[in-house]
This record gives structure tokens, sequence and C-alpha cells, in this order.
């Protein structure tokens, strides 16, 4: 069975690029190669690099000048919990690390979920992942996934330590965030929560509950996140 349609080639060098701009490849301000020699080095035609370059552009990595050519812009370094791109393009460099707690695995969805589901998704039941991400050696979230359990071959059998879960959905599936609905508010930290996130019981922590729209029609993802905000601000365009 095949994993996904065939990448599209502009996808491909659309996530070389993004990577290479994230590692620091090309610093902010400096200029990617022209469409000439993109088309050269990955042997792909104008129209195809030219779309690979417009969605860097819409997704705020370039900034199109005219005379000049594709420069740089400096990737968000909030933490990008409110972000669409979410935490590990936000956080980049700063040492963000990915302590998986439960790997991803297929579950009937709870009965008491906190949002209305699609029937489609409610009969294919959902995969559950609950990660804890670091931020220089230090917990600052703890997040519990529901993702729908539709057309996502050999999704449970990925590595998910230190990496990014919405790189994974949209260079294996396809699969890309469109924006969303949340709710926020501040909690006291139950004893689990305290332990995950190094912090005494009682202590405030930011609480949200996140439905994720994708491109697919009718597939949404479901986050909860614990926040640890006491050395952390969080902010973004959503």
């Amino acid at each position: 069975m095949p994993e996904v349609n065939k990448i599209p080639q502009y996808k491909k060098l659309y996530e070389t690029l993004r990577k290479h701009i994230i590692s620091g490849v090309y610093e902010e301000g400096s200029l990617l190669p022209s469409e000439n020699e993109l088309c050269a080095v990955h042997n792909l035609t104008r129209p195809t690099v030219r779309h690979a370059l417009e969605a860097l552009v819409q997704d705020g990595f370039i900034l199109k000048k005219q005379g000049k050519g594709s420069i740089v812009r400096k990737p968000p370094q909030d933490i990008g919990i409110l972000s669409i791109s979410g935490t590990a393009s936000a956080i980049a460099r700063q040492y963000l690390q990915t302590q998986i707690l439960q790997k991803p695995t297929i579950t009937p969805w709870p009965e008491d979920f906190q949002y209305d589901i699609t029937e489609p998704e409610r009969d294919s039941g959902c995969i559950y992942l609950e990660r804890l991400r670091f931020v220089n050696e230090q917990p600052v979230f703890y997040d519990i996934n529901h993702i729908p359990n539709i057309n996502l071959p050999r999704f449970t059998s990925r590595s998910f330590e230190n990496k990014s879960l919405f790189d994974t959905l949209r260079t294996h599936y396809q699969i890309e965030i469109k924006g969303g609905e949340q709710k926020l508010k501040a909690i006291k930290a139950n004893d689990k929560i305290g332990k995950l996130l190094k912090i005494k019981t009682g202590e405030p922590v930011l609480y949200l509950e996140r439905k994720l729209l994708t491109n697919r029609d009718g597939f949404h993802i479901y986050s909860t996140i614990y926040f640890n905000s006491e050395k952390h601000a969080i902010k973004g365009i959503f």
C-alpha cells in the first residue's frame, strides 16, 4: 500500500529550502540562490521553482524584492504555541527537545471528548500521542494529541522523539495546518502536571484546548496543552 501520493516536486524544494533557513544555512537578510540556479541544481522547471518560492513567501520564510531576489526572513523565535507554524519551527535553534510519554497508539475517541468530531473521524478512531517538550533542557509544556486515524499509513510506527508532529504530517502525508480554534485558561497544577513540568502542585499553569483545521476536508487535529509560563512567554499569529 503506498504511503501517500507522490510528493510534488515543488514541495520537495520547499522543504529543502525551509530546512536550510530554519537551521541557519541561509541567515536572515541573505539571498537564496536565484531561480536559474535552483532550476539547474535541482533539475526543476522555472514554474516549479517559483511555486516553491511562493510557498516560502506565504509562510513568512522569505521576502521577494524586484531586482534583488529572495531575501531570507528570520523565523519566529517565540514559543509559538499560538502559531500554526508549530513549536519546533518557532523554537528553531533554541534547543527544543521532545520526550515521548506515550507513543502513537490507535484508540477509540474518549466518550467525554471536549470537541465535536465528524462522523468519519469517530468511525475511524484516533491516534493518541503524549509528549513532554523541553527548551534548554527545562520542561516547558506537556501536550496530549488526538489525531483521526484516517489515511495515515504506518503513522504509529514513526519516531517522534525530537521530531515535529506538524513537519511529519506535512512532509509524509501532505497534511497542512490552515488555522483553528482554541480555549485558554489558567489552572492549578495537579500532582502529575507538577511532576512533569517540575513545578509545585497548586502553582498556576496555562491550559489550552486546540482544534486545528487542515487542508483535508473534515480532518482535524485536537490537542490539550499544559504550559509552564514561569520563564517563557507565548505569542504569535493564529
